[in-house]
């Protein structure tokens, strides 16, 4: 095993506890931002490119079919393949926590569907599902078992908000441990049955889970019912026939006691495990490597890297299974650097110099990252409020492909999320889309008085028909205070009148002008 730190290029920010990575053809995708995703990467999905012990943080972008993916923190993710030996899969990502600390009970199926030295472009999908659905949750686990040639779906553990009818104004925000209910999900027919098992009696969240074939094994986890983490291994067997499926566990010795520890898959049968707790006030620095052989599991400790001493005397640390036998790893970097939140992170890789092969691995797992939430049980769930950052002449001017947080506005204070006028009521906590075009912002639309401000489409009561049409016709626009004004100000329009040509005079005929004449030499001799 070895240990290498990286220096994070791009603005590191983003990566706090609970983040997540996925792994498509050796490329390593982060997922699972604290905070709505910005202008530069609307998707919340980010390419991470380490070269030459550099991170760097690239954009993605998602296909004109996706559905719009919250960024979620502390979700279920696993892989999902047609078969145990298919080399196409994709990922399902189910429950977390949004940038509202609103817990998501949707689930979802992420691909990639093209990918070049520029652009790498996903899909995600929504599935519907019925029945027996879990409940919003965070700190759970989900994997895929294989039998009798059919795949399901198993999701176990986690934790949730307290029922509406049980919370109090002092503990309104507090969470519980979900029952220990395992729920086989079925995706192809979209639906879900829980089951209740004897053997699991108590809540777990923050868990390990490593699935083979029609077998999942539960190691450790901690429980808030008891303030324990107890030492915990569960073997669970789904059986898939034509009928009903079946389901039993066994409680097996030999478990460890240890929670948000993280799990990386190093053979065809063998995983490391490492990080984690042993109790509130002790980090886990002991490693194990575990083999899963002929239905059966063995854990035995092995040699740990040579731990630096910021890692063995820091109170928190968090990270998630980058694939390949590698983990990220990060340490919070209070008092380190000039800047006070820096932080440092380092990828221990678990494989030897000859097994460091690019090879498909079949067996899936599920781990949590190493720091737990805050407002729960543990000290160490306070390493969510650290907020990490790089050195300031550490950004590369050169590469436009990376995502630089510095770039982007304080939309907190100015942009979308100002009170645009006295009866506004957008609020970045508690917004939610209202438009069909709204993704991840609300919708603004410039009032033309005086030097022009900006307003909320939606709280100047306008309809999408309207706000379309105001935004395809070359038309000025004015918000609801200053419509009256500007009526009243306005100059009414001038009256163009239409030149009309001047008649000619009409032309003195000859017989008029003789007609004239002899009257007058008539009257001339009347008179005389």
């Amino acid at each position: 095993m070895s240990l290498q730190m990286v220096s994070a290029v791009s603005n590191s920010s983003l990566l706090q506890p609970g983040f997540s990575l996925l792994n498509f053809d050796g490329h390593v995708f982060f997922f699972g931002q604290k905070g709505w995703p910005k202008r530069s990467c609307p998707t919340g999905v980010f390419l991470l490119d380490i070269k030459q012990h550099e991170l760097k943080m690239k954009p993605t972008f998602f296909s004109k079919d996706s559905c719009y993916l919250p960024p979620l923190r502390y979700p279920a993710l696993c892989t999902l393949r047609s078969n145990a030996k298919s080399d196409e899969y994709q990922y399902i990502i189910h429950g977390g926590k949004t940038p509202n600390n609103d817990l998501s009970d949707k689930i979802y199926l992420m691909s990639l569907v093209s990918k070049n030295s520029k652009k790498m472009v996903f899909r995600c999908i929504e599935k519907d599902l019925g029945g027996d659905v879990p409940e919003a949750r965070y700190g759970h686990t989900i994997n895929v078992v294989h039998s009798r040639g059919k795949s399901m779906s198993v999701i176990f553990g986690g934790r949730s908000y307290t029922p509406l009818a049980q919370r109090t104004t002092e503990k309104w925000n507090s969470v519980v441990d979900c029952l220990p209910s395992v729920f086989l999900v079925d995706f192809e027919f979209g639906c879900c049955t829980s089951y209740i098992l004897p053997e699991l009696q108590d809540g777990l969240s923050f868990h390990v889970s490593i699935a083979r074939d029609d077998t999942i094994y539960i190691l450790g986890g901690h429980s808030l019912q008891n303030n324990t983490r107890c030492p915990n291994l569960y073997k669970l067997k789904v059986d898939l026939p034509l009928g009903s499926p079946a389901v039993t566990c066994t409680i097996l010795p030999g478990g460890i006691s240890v929670s948000s520890a993280i799990v990386t898959q190093i053979g065809d049968t063998e995983f490391v495990l490492v990080g984690g707790y042993h109790s509130d006030n002790q980090k886990r620095l002991v490693c194990n490597t575990i083999v899963l052989e002929d239905s059966k599991i063995e854990i035995v400790e092995r040699a740990s890297p040579e731990w630096t001493p910021d890692i063995k005397h820091c109170r928190i640390w968090f990270g998630c299974d980058m694939g390949k036998g590698s983990v990220l790893l990060g340490i919070p970097g209070v008092n380190k650097q000039l800047i006070s939140d820096a932080n440092y992170f380092y990828i221990l890789r678990c494989k030897g110099a000859e097994e460091d092969k690019e090879e498909e691995l079949t067996t899936q797992i599920c781990s949590q990252t190493s720091s737990e939430d805050p407002g729960d049980s543990t000290p160490f769930e306070d390493s969510e409020e650290f907020c990490f950052s790089a050195e300031a002449n550490s950004f590369d001017i050169d590469d436009t492909d990376t995502y630089n947080e510095d770039d982007e506005d304080d939309e907190s204070e100015t942009g979308y999320w100002i009170t645009c006028s006295t009866s506004c009521n957008i609020d970045i906590n508690s917004w939610v889309p209202f438009y069909s075009t709204e993704l991840n912002k609300p919708a603004m639309i410039l009032c033309s008085s005086g030097a022009g401000h900006w307003v909320h489409a939606q709280c100047m009561d306008l309809s999408e028909t309207m706000l379309l049409h105001l935004s395809e016709a070359n038309v000025k626009y004015f918000c609801n205070k200053h419509v009256d004004l500007n009526k009243g100000l306005q100059t009414p329009q001038k009256v163009v009148h239409l030149k009309k040509q001047p008649m000619k005079p009409l032309r003195k005929k000859k017989t008029m002008k003789l007609a004239t004449s002899t009257k007058k030499s008539f009257l001339r001799r009347l008179f005389e």
